[in-house]
């Protein structure tokens, strides 16, 4: 039972993750309840045959409420954190906007979640590292990578043509970075994010 890169499976894996390595699906509960205070639990139905739902129960109130009804920031960071989780990774995983509709508070966390997946001995995890591939438009997930320039890869479209940039290859990093906000000085500066370039 493998995630699809549209989310599909997802109940499956996690229903797998359960039966499979309890203590796995317990830390991923005890750390969605940090990520989304408002839920305790992940939960599961089976609507018809064959198929498996995810519900999360609220902490208030108690009640079930169906993915369906679950919003787009909720169900991406469960997704995330789910392959934070699982105990066999793919060797790759691609992100478009992984911050997009998620709450800003929730970007360090949505960082440190890529991070267990790339440096899995950093928290005690022994299988090979995952290379992670993310996109971001968002100043604020820059941010954060502010210390490891190195791990940033700056797209700036030319005409018909985009060129790829390491972010610590740069002659001006230094000035770039002084004291100021990352994200910000890229916004300012119009590099990357696929800001094109005018000749």
């Amino acid at each position: 039972m493998r995630l699809q890169s549209n989310g599909r499976n997802l109940a499956g894996v996690l229903d797998n993750l359960r039966d499979v390595q309890p203590e796995r699906f317990e830390a991923l509960n005890e750390e969605m309840g940090r990520w989304l205070p408002e839920f305790e639990r992940i939960l599961f139905e089976t609507p018809k045959d064959g198929q498996r739902a995810i519900l999360l129960h609220t902490r208030e109130g108690h009640h079930k409420i169906q993915a369906s009804e679950l919003s787009h920031e909720t169900l991406i960071a469960l997704a995330i954190l789910t392959l934070a989780y699982i105990p066999d990774p793919p060797p790759i995983v691609c992100l478009e906007e992984p911050d997009r509709g998620i709450h800003p508070r929730l970007l360090r966390d949505v960082r440190d979640a890529l991070y267990r997946l790339s440096y899995p001995e950093s928290y005690g995890e022994k299988r090979s590292p995952v290379q992670v591939v993310a996109t971001t438009h968002s100043p604020y997930l820059l941010d954060l990578y502010r210390d490891h320039p190195e791990e940033i890869v700056i797209a700036q479209k030319i005409g018909q043509e985009v060129r790829f940039e390491r972010l610590s290859d740069r002659d001006d990093l230094d000035e770039i970075l002084g004291d100021a906000q990352l994200g910000g000085c890229m916004v300012q500066r119009h590099s990357g994010g696929g800001v094109p370039s005018h000749p």
